[in-house]
Parts: structure tokens; sequence; C-alpha cells
């Protein structure tokens, strides 16, 4: 953890959200999982996951309020090749640890936060700071130390604008993690536009630096451009430009673009479809390709059975390998209950867990995956 975010975070929480409180809240998550695909040899999965959460609030005066999230994620995992020695291990690390003073028009957020944004829904171009699935019910992803500072303006526009530090590892479709003690920062406008609204975004970061490379590292610029439309039926697009200024690089250009539609069906209860295609290019140029090039195209259905009851599907392919990746699921939902089935039916490795997913394992191959989850 990065004591420098860290720190200040904890004491202003206990020096300022001490009592008297406006507000706080308890609340907790656990959920178990049992998995089996086709790997030779067979080898079950299971785990176990408790996510406990504080939630602080103090009103401060003349429209002020200051408020806080303190979570954190407790894992236990195992896996037993050939039903045999299981290898199991687990985990306990801060999810969310940020303190924010906001009024109506302005929020300042500090700490470990989930920092994301964007139009798509499979393929995400702007997948930069997250790792979320749409494949996993319960969106869980790790956060980011930073600072976030938002502005909202009367014409329902809003600007961000964001520092990183302490983030080692890689985040989103990073294959390269950020250098040592460098701050990232970057910014985003948002604003309406037509029947919708639209944004663009910029990030720019040190990337760890080779041997070959100076100390500090190269820089690697972001920029993007997205927005999403109501015109009877959901319309989408998202993109992005990446360019690493690293003289070793042998790809420095990256583009990607996400375009996406989605209706509600009046067929029985109501009978959700999206579809969604993704182009993604790496080149020497900001033109150029390479025999790298990806084309992924997905569709997305969902039908509630009833109260407690709904089904959904993924289904992709993949235009470069001539591959199908198929996800299917039943979920029913209690009060504090979530019970969920899911059946894959895989190629292998999976080009929409992205880089930054490291759990995708789960859903490779050919298997099921069942799992309760309890919310108090």
């Amino acid at each position: 953890m990065p004591l420098a975010l860290a720190a200040p975070v904890l004491l202003l929480a206990t020096a300022i959200l001490s009592p008297p409180m406006a507000g706080a809240e308890l609340k907790s998550q656990l959920s178990g999982w049992f998995s089996l695909n086709d790997d030779s040899p067979s080898t079950p999965r299971l785990g176990l996951r408790w996510q406990p959460s504080l939630s602080l609030e103090k009103t401060l005066g003349a429209g002020w309020r200051l408020d806080s999230d303190f979570s954190l994620d407790a894992s236990i995992a195992a896996s037993a090749p050939d039903w045999k020695a299981p290898d199991v291990t687990g985990r306990i690390k801060p999810y969310r640890l940020w303190l924010r003073l906001s009024h109506s028009r302005f929020e300042a957020r500090l700490g470990l936060q989930k920092l994301n944004f964007g139009s798509a829904t499979v393929f995400r171009p702007l997948m930069w700071f997250d790792a979320l699935d749409p494949r996993d019910p319960l969106q869980i992803t790790d956060g980011v130390y930073g600072l976030l500072l938002r502005y909202y303006f009367r014409s329902n526009a809003n600007a961000w604008l964001w520092g990183l530090h302490g983030n080692p590892d890689t985040k989103g479709w990073e294959t390269r993690p950020t250098a040592s003690g460098t701050l990232e920062f970057g910014g985003r406008f948002q604003a309406p536009l037509l029947s919708g609204e639209a944004g663009l975004t910029f990030h720019q970061r040190r990337l760890d630096p080779s041997a070959a490379e100076a100390a500090l590292g190269p820089a690697e610029r972001r920029f993007a451009l997205d927005g999403k439309w109501d015109l009877g039926i959901g319309l989408w697009l998202e993109a992005s430009i990446i360019h690493q200024d690293d003289p070793v690089a042998v790809f420095p250009w990256q583009r990607a673009l996400a375009l996406g539609v989605d209706y509600t069906f009046k067929l029985g209860n109501g009978l959700y479809l999206l579809v969604e295609h993704y182009l993604s290019q790496a080149g020497t140029t900001l033109m150029g390709g390479s025999e790298n090039d990806n084309s992924l195209s997905a569709v997305v259905t969902r039908y509630p059975l009833d109260l407690l009851d709904s089904l959904g599907a993924l289904v992709y392919f993949d235009w470069r390998q001539k591959q199908t990746y198929n996800f299917i699921s039943w979920q029913r939902t209690y009060d504090h209950w979530q019970f969920h089935a899911m059946l894959f039916w895989n190629p292998g490795s999976d080009p929409v867990a992205g880089a930054g997913r490291a759990g995708n394992n789960l859903y490779s191959g050919r298997g099921f995956l069942l799992m309760a989850v309890w919310n108090i």
C-alpha cells in the first residue's frame, strides 16, 4: 500500500469523521464459488471471498459534505489437479480506501478508488484503470491510488482531473507497468451532445524502464473519444489512440475502436439485446497496422423469467482466429442472497478478458461455474 496516499486518508478520516456523524453504514458481501473445466488432468477449483465495507458521512454546512468508504478484499482459493493435493492460496488487501469532499457541483476524492468511464460494454478501449469482466456477476475490480477532482457545470457537462501514484501493477489493457515513483495524470471532459453525451479523455504516464532506457522510462500518452446516444435504440462508440515514446518498442502506436447498439424488445417480460464490434491495431506509425490486428464481434442478451430468475448469454467471435466464445448464465435473486450458474464453451485463451483481468482463467476452456453470494 502506498503510504503517501493511504496515510492521509486514514488520518483525515479519523480526525474529521468522528462522532457526531450524519451516518455510518456497515455492509458485507460473502461469496463462494466452485468451477470445473476440461483441464487435463481434471482440476476442480474452489473459492471464498469476503468484502466488508464501512461507509461514513458527515455534513459540514453550507452544502458541503464529507464521506468515505473503507473496504477489504479477503479471499482464499484452492485448486486440486486430478482431485488430489489441493494448492491453497489466500490474500487480504484494501479494496477501497478513499475520502471525499463534495458539494452540489464539485467533488475531490483521495485514496484507493475505482476510476472508470466510457460507453462500451464488452470490448472497452477505455478500460484504462479497471479490469471489469462483463461475465463477472460481482463486477469486482482492483482500484487505483490517486486524487480525482470533478466539476459539474450547469449545462450537465462535467470535467475530471486526476493524478495517480503508487500503482506498480499493470492496469486495464496495460502490458508494461508504470515506472516506480512517477506520477500519472490525466483528465476528461464530458458534455451533452444531441440526444446523448460525448467525452474526450487524456492520460500520460512513464513506463517502467528497460536496461537500455533512461532511468525515468519512456512516456506513454493516451487519447480517447467516446459517446452514447438514445435514438430509439441505444448507440455508442469508443475509440482510443495510445503512443509510447519508446525507441525500442516494436509497435509504438496502438488504436482501438468499439461500436455498439442495444435495444429491449417487447417480447414476454422484455428481451434485452446488445451487439458490439471491436477493432484494434498496432503499428509503427499512427495509421499503420500489423499482422496482430484484432477484430471481435459480441452479442449479449438478457431475459427475466420472473421476479426472481433471469437468463443471460454472451457470445463473441474472433474474426482473425475464426473462433467462437460462448457464455450462458442463470441468476436467482432474493433480498440478501444471489445464486448463479454459468456455463462456458471456449477454445482456450480469452481475448475479451484483457491483459489486466487476471481471473479470466475461470472461464477458459469448456466447463461450468457455480456461485452463491450473501449480502448483509
